[in-house]
């Protein structure tokens, strides 16, 4: 759905990450979330890549990037490796160091990416997202109701897996579709692009494998953070739709604070898509933020 984008791909130890690149000025990388691909940004990055050289990528296991095959402990699919998936990639471009823009499953990416590498990440606007120990150790009834897939994925094998297979449009519609705008949020191509991508093969294992390791060695890795003293040091803004779970549920603002020194942000009026329910009040904030980088 981003035809003025030129399209790319990297290989990294084998697995191939689809990619694309526009515009001039500072880079900028787009994370996409679960269950979707690079094309939730269709409303935002054609307006970013006036003022910036945007590059999307598809996060491993999802879009038109590889499914690598998962292992018993997750590292496939840890948000550590898909941080370097992402580092190799803009290195690939010719960018050592860049700004990020993610959202839900890539803003565990983007938060990961900035940890590990603070060299890379100049600064970083996150989407809809609390940290994610903090999420799993502040559950409560009512998030757990909203996002039951994440309590879902990471049964042991083979039977989410199956379950899905068995029909992965219905679950990508019931997953997108129980939130607070429905399907009705999502433009017909964007939606059949999702759509088109879940049914490939190895998707279902593949997503599986990116929850069972958030709920893991993705822990593992945020508890050593918190053990050794590291936070982010980067400029860091969160946004979340006031309509949606994450805000409802946690405080995101005191949360974030507890993980990195400067944090800013606020809710829009939108539910969890922000970038597709709130495409204008997106741009109002990223442009904010990311120009003060220049």
């Amino acid at each position: 759905m981003l035809e003025a984008f030129d399209a790319f791909e990297v290989n990294r130890g084998g697995v191939r990450l689809a990619a694309g690149r526009a515009g001039k000025g500072p880079p900028l990388l787009l994370l996409h979330g679960h269950p979707q691909t690079h094309a939730m940004w269709h409303l935002v990055a054609p307006e970013l890549a006036r003022s910036f050289t945007v590059v999307w990528m598809d996060l491993r296991g999802y879009g038109d990037s590889a499914r690598p095959p998962d292992d018993q402990a997750h590292l496939a699919y840890s948000k550590r490796e898909m941080a370097l998936d992402a580092l190799a990639l803009m290195k690939h471009q010719g960018f050592d160091r860049f700004q990020v823009l993610a959202h839900d499953r890539g803003a565990r990416v983007a938060h990961r990416l900035a940890a590990d590498h603070p060299q890379a990440v100049e600064r970083l606007l996150l989407l809809d997202i609390a940290p994610t120990l903090a999420m799993y150790e502040q559950t409560s009834r009512a998030f757990a109701t909203a996002y039951w897939h994440w309590f879902f994925l990471i049964q042991p094998p083979p039977l989410p897996e199956a379950l899905i297979e068995s029909d992965p449009v219905r679950y990508l519609r019931s997953v997108m579709g129980k939130r607070h705008a429905g399907l009705d949020a999502f433009a017909p191509r964007a939606l059949a692009e999702y759509e088109r991508c879940i049914q490939l093969p190895g998707s279902a294992q593949a997503m599986c494998g990116d929850y069972r390791a958030s709920a893991g060695i993705d822990l593992e890795h945020d508890r050593a953070d918190i053990a050794e003293g590291r936070r982010l040091e980067q400029p860091l803004r969160v946004l979340w739709g006031e309509h949606g779970a994450v805000g409802k549920s946690f405080d995101v603002l005191a949360l974030w604070r507890e993980r990195a020194a400067h944090v800013s942000g606020r809710s829009l009026a939108c539910g969890h898509y922000i970038a597709e329910e709130a495409p204008a009040l997106l741009l109002e904030q990223a442009m904010d933020f990311f120009r003060r980088s220049q």
